[in-house]
């Protein structure tokens, strides 16, 4: 049996596990494409946009800009290497540094400190702009700007609401139930109230009681999507001027950069991550691999839930999943861990809906697949008791995981068992070709 030796990211290192070649059906990575001149890309995609005039014809001297960035769980991003652009091409427009201001989306995040505040935007623009954080919970920093169809509250942050021009920035990649990050979600989730994320979220549970949920908001799709078209309907009453959003490949670096429109540009984007996420499966297996992709994708299990989705499409019903985070801030938010509390997934759905979150619904979304596959987590000791309330099984190696999988694959009398490796989990979108 010829053995080889693959490596995954696990916090800010890597874990290394040998496997048997022979058994190994994929590994899925996304498609190569070249990483770009940060600055050259961002300067272009602002002076030759997308469905816009430049930027410097979208401001005018005295306009008070709010620039909307998305916070420190989305550095992957790397908006620090690019906001700087951002703030100088506004002040090339006339738009001096203290008509300037950075308000962080988020959501229901916590609040960042000055350092997160340096990785997030760099530490130039840190000195230069005002900073703001957005809280969901106080009242006294919202201002409600109408409701959506769907019948949703829009409350957001007052710096936003007051500004004159309103810039988006963030990176673009697949979401559990939005289809695709970036665009309207910095305003809902990323500056709304507590109540409108919510209530906005809620979309993502089926109609009924028991029908779980609702297979319109899943990765990649937005057609029809109640919860996108709901994020977008309220980003629409803040009218947003501009978007400056990166695209990263599968080494995490930047390889494209689309600004304009804050819709059309950020559509383009979807199609371009589409493009280098979308890759072919052989067939279903019997144990998959799912990396979140190291720090900081897996700095919490919150974070890194973005790494059971593309699992779940690849792994056959009753599989083993070995899941691979380091979780250093597990219990970031509170609320994520404390969902798991519940016997059964009609329970939970049954709480869920009574009093939806955000967290909770990404807890139902992971308990539900507890009681379809085995799934072991590769995780910090430390955090072992906490990841069995989770109906997951903790180990401290990727090698520690496979040994178990082995057990597990030995005790059903599976000799002939098929493996997929999915480094990246979150930057893929599996499809059978």
């Amino acid at each position: 049996m010829a053995l080889k030796e693959f490596e995954f990211g696990f916090g800010k290192g890597t874990q290394k596990v040998k496997l048997p070649e022979e058994h190994i059906i994929d590994v899925l990575e996304g498609n190569p494409t070249p990483a770009c001149d940060v600055e050259k890309a961002t300067l272009d995609c602002m002076r030759n946009p997308i469905g816009s005039k430049p930027l410097q014809e979208v401001v005018s001297k005295g306009d008070k800009v709010c620039i909307v960035c998305a916070d420190i769980t989305r550095t992957w991003n790397h908006s620090n290497q690019f906001v700087i652009y951002i703030v100088n091409e506004l002040n090339l427009a006339g738009i001096p540094d203290e008509d300037i201001c950075i308000l962080f989306a988020q959501g229901t995040h916590r609040a960042q400190t000055p350092a997160e505040d340096i990785t997030v935007v760099g530490e130039e623009v840190a000195k230069r702009i005002k900073l703001y954080q957005h809280n969901c919970l106080d009242k006294n920093e919202l201002v409600h700007v109408g409701d959506t169809k769907l019948g949703t509250p829009v409350w957001i942050n007052k710096h936003a609401v007051e500004a004159d021009k309103v810039i988006v920035v963030d990176g673009i990649t697949t979401h559990l139930f939005a289809g695709y990050g970036g665009g309207r979600k910095l305003i809902l989730p990323g500056v709304a109230g507590d109540e409108t994320i919510q209530i906005n979220h809620c979309h993502a549970l089926g109609e009924k009681f028991g029908s779980g949920i609702n297979p319109l908001t899943r990765s990649t799709l937005l057609d029809n999507n109640p919860v996108s078209d709901d994020m977008q309907e309220a980003s629409d009453m803040i009218k947003p001027c501009f978007l400056v959003h990166s695209v990263t490949n599968s080494e995490g670096k930047i390889c494209r950069m689309v600004g304009g429109d804050p819709y059309e540009a950020w559509l383009e984007g979807t199609k371009e991550v589409y493009r280098i996420q979308k890759v072919p499966y052989t067939e279903k297996c019997d144990v998959c691999f799912a990396c979140a992709g190291g720090y900081p994708k897996d700095v919490s299990l919150y974070q890194g839930c973005k790494c059971y989705d593309p699992s779940d499409v690849v792994t056959k019903e009753g599989g083993i999943i070995i899941a691979i985070m380091e979780a250093s801030d597990i219990h970031e938010p509170p609320a994520y861990l404390g969902s798991f509390k519940y016997e059964t997934e009609a329970d939970m759905e049954k709480a869920l809906r009574e009093h939806f979150t955000i967290p909770f619904f990404v807890a139902f979304n992971l308990f539900c697949m507890t009681h379809r596959y085995h799934i072991i987590l590769v995780t910090k000791p430390e955090n072992f008791e906490e990841v069995k309330k989770t109906n997951q099984t903790p180990v401290g190696t990727v090698a520690e995981a496979w040994e178990l999988a082995q057990k597990i694959l030995k005790e059903e009398g599976k000799e002939d068992y098929t493996i997929t490796l999915c480094p990246h989990c979150a930057s893929i979108v599996p499809f059978k070709d």
